[in-house]
């Protein structure tokens, strides 16, 4: 009976990437890259690619102190990268309306919920309650707009 046990664990294992680092050779950085249904990460222990049902990255739930996406956005795909003194998280979406609309959403809502944040050309530019610079870049789309955030934590 564990003979066929073992065949049948042979199929999920043949799925998997996975390779051991050693962190003593100073590979200690972490990132996780979503894209589509694929998520790929490296940590210090291991690294691979996970296939996840495409919904589950579009229909992701953000925020930046409580100011969530313009309504109707979907999120297309996100970064971490992590290390000792810090991390970057990134994250791409797409809204259904115009880019300044866009910007001026999430203006209009960063002042309500108290958020340092003002306009900077094509970007939003501001600081988290934390003090964690961020950035969001809006550009035209087809019908609407696309857009990526970058969120810097250097704790």
């Amino acid at each position: 009976m564990n003979r066929y046990m073992l065949l049948m664990a042979i199929p999920f294992l043949a799925g998997c990437n996975v390779h051991s680092k050693n962190p003593a050779a100073g590979d200690e950085n972490v990132t996780i890259q979503a894209e589509g249904n694929e998520i790929a990460f490296n940590t210090p222990i291991a690294e691979g690619k996970l296939k996840v049902p495409g919904a589950m990255v579009g229909h992701s739930n953000f925020d930046i102190d409580g100011v969530k996406l313009m309504p109707g956005s979907t999120v297309t795909g996100f970064s971490v990268f992590a290390r000792d003194e810090g991390s970057l998280v990134t994250m791409a979406f797409k809204a259904p309306a115009t880019p300044d609309a866009v910007r001026a959403y999430f203006v209009d809502q960063f002042k309500q919920k108290g958020v340092d944040a003002a306009l900077s050309g094509d970007a939003v530019t501001g600081k988290s309650k934390e003090g964690n610079p961020f950035t969001i870049t809006i550009t035209p789309s087809g019908g609407g707009s696309q857009g990526k955030i970058e969120i810097q934590d250097k704790h």
